[in-house]
């Protein structure tokens, strides 16, 4: 008994330094989870937007190849197998959920064009304003805005972008194939509010 006191001691301390990280994780747990459901009852409701970062595109850190032509997909990052079965999953996932669309845009980038094609939920319209803005004035930004704000429904507007798209409208640098739930917010901020996020696919 006397051998076995100071390992109790010591198994007892760890569990304690423990159980704050581990209560922290499971609350983070359950505030993603509350946000999820929460984003799914907003876009089954309808007058919301769901923007939705492409599929996955190796290598995944962001831009393309040298020699990038936005009418030729062979110069540019497309969706590997697994971008593929998201954007197949992310339409099974709104049909089940009771999500309609009403419409949906894409950019004119393939891989955002591929995932929004994938979904299978409405015909897909292409939009500059979904294309990573590289002027310092913003203009698509601006034009992204309007359409956000502008949005009542009486369905779901799907808009499938780029990460460098999503965040100067959200502050939120997205997984790919992961969905920023908005509510429209007219003349207030960026023009729409943050209801919740998805996570992509697995």
């Amino acid at each position: 008994m006397t051998l076995l006191t100071p390992w109790l001691g010591r198994l007892a301390l760890i569990a304690l330094a423990l159980f704050p990280a581990a209560a922290s994780a499971f609350a983070a747990d359950e505030q993603q989870a509350g946000d999820e459901q929460a984003a799914w009852a907003a876009l089954a409701g309808g007058g919301h937007i769901a923007l939705i970062r492409h599929g996955n595109a190796p290598p995944g850190y962001g831009g393309d190849p040298p020699g990038f032509r936005i009418d030729d997909c062979k110069t540019q990052r497309n969706l590997d197998d697994k971008g593929r079965a998201q954007g197949k999953a992310l339409g099974d996932a709104f049909r089940s959920h009771g999500v309609t669309v009403d419409r949906i845009l894409s950019s004119l980038v393939c891989r955002c064009m591929d995932t929004a094609s994938l979904m299978a939920v409405g015909n897909v319209e292409s939009s500059w304003a979904l294309v990573p803005d590289r002027d310092p004035n913003r203009p698509r930004l601006r034009e992204l805005k309007e359409i956000v704000s502008s949005w009542r429904g009486p369905g779901t507007l799907v808009l499938v972008s780029h990460g460098f798209t999503i965040e100067p409208l959200t502050g939120i640098m997205p997984d790919q194939a992961e969905v920023v739930v908005l509510r429209p917010t007219p003349g207030i901020g960026n023009g729409a509010s943050i209801v919740g996020r998805i996570p992509a696919p697995r």
